[in-house]
């Protein structure tokens, strides 16, 4: 990172958004309950990061150096109990920079839920989360001394005495994390939490820079009826009190959307094209809105996880390619639109 900063005096701003994804996935995926060759019954690992959400940034004025970040996370778990195999997720809503050790919050999921997974719960609390609670108080000191070296003039090209004395030698990061961070654009921001779990992370993809959210909606209801509920023709137009205008389909005549079908929702603010579905367990659109440039679509991905004992769905959204700036906007039109208006118009659920 070049500085052209005299006496690094002015405010210099490193985004360290794709570094910090870097690290919490070096640190974070494999940390387990236990060796997973024991023999006991309850087991749980962390498998990946599903979404990553905030702002992370270290910065220097008038010689000092600091670290500003404010993190938003979703990790998804394996294991089982017993015989049992099982998945979920941990929300971690606010990874701050002046966050203390036990202030973290942690919302645990559990997908198939039922009362013998429930289980493992009190042991992902004991030997994980104090784990991760670890991670996250190193990461501000880490942070720095991997990216913070070169966000300043040389000790020797500064000749004011007051940056001078605040000037200091940062320590030698020992993570393993690389130490070179391409640049992220400034415009991502801090997003408003929901109070459905989402998350976002950065990417780019040429013509724009894109983001994923993570939402995890329930529905009190088997899930062949939600699932029914986003490619049945009749329900999507009970839901959104208007028609689906299918602009291209295989069979026209079919009550049911089918793979390959492109059609519009919202007297055509939304387009959509179903491009895969796998009965009562997933499904897979393109989605845009009208106002999006032509060429950029977004990725909805809904896998449905029903719990027979307690006789819920939960769908896990993983939702890619938005262009960021619209985060809020997509997992609001999601709430708004769909999960609301399902939940009030087939009884599936309860609307806070």
């Amino acid at each position: 990172m070049a500085v052209q900063n005299p006496n690094n005096w002015h405010w210099v701003d490193k985004n360290c958004m794709r570094w910090a994804r870097e690290y919490f996935e070096s640190k974070l995926i494999g940390l387990e309950t236990n060796d997973a060759s024991s023999s006991t019954t309850q087991y749980v690992k962390i498998k990946n990061i599903s979404s990553f959400e905030g702002d992370c940034e270290v910065s220097q004025r008038k010689g000092k150096v600091i670290s500003l970040f404010d993190l938003q996370m979703v990790v998804l778990f394996e294991g089982h109990v017993n015989s049992h195999e099982l998945e979920g997720s941990i929300s971690i809503p606010e990874i701050s920079f002046d966050s203390e050790r036990e202030e973290y919050q942690f919302d645990i999921s559990i997908y198939k839920e039922t009362s013998e997974l429930n289980e493992v719960k009190p042991i992902i609390r004991e030997k994980l989360l104090p784990q991760m609670r670890d991670i996250f108080q190193q990461f501000g000191k880490d942070l720095l001394a991997a990216q913070g070296n070169d966000i300043q003039v040389p000790e020797n090209q500064v000749n004011s005495q007051f940056t001078k004395a605040n000037q200091q030698q940062i320590p030698t990061s020992s993570t393993t994390v690389s130490t070179t961070t391409s640049s992220v654009p400034k415009d991502v921001k801090k997003q408003t939490t929901s109070t459905t779990t989402s998350a976002v992370t950065t990417t780019n993809s040429g013509d724009a820079n894109r983001t994923t959210i993570h939402l995890e909606p329930s529905f009190i209801v088997p899930a062949t009826e939600i699932y029914s509920t986003f490619i049945d023709k009749d329900r999507i137009m009970a839901f959104t009190r208007g028609s689906v205008r299918v602009t291209k389909s295989k069979d026209s005549n079919s009550k049911k959307l089918v793979v390959g079908d492109q059609f519009e929702l919202f007297d055509g603010n939304i387009a959509s094209e179903l491009i895969e579905a796998n009965s009562d367990k997933s499904l897979t659109f393109k989605w845009r809105l009208s106002e999006w440039p032509t060429k950029v679509w977004s990725t909805l991905q809904m896998t449905f996880h029903e719990s027979k004992e307690y006789h819920e769905t939960k769908v896990q959204v993983a939702w890619s390619g938005i262009p960021v700036g619209e985060e809020d906007r997509v997992r609001n039109n999601f709430e708004n639109y769909y999960v609301r208006p399902i939940k009030l118009t087939f009884g599936f659920g309860v609307v806070l």
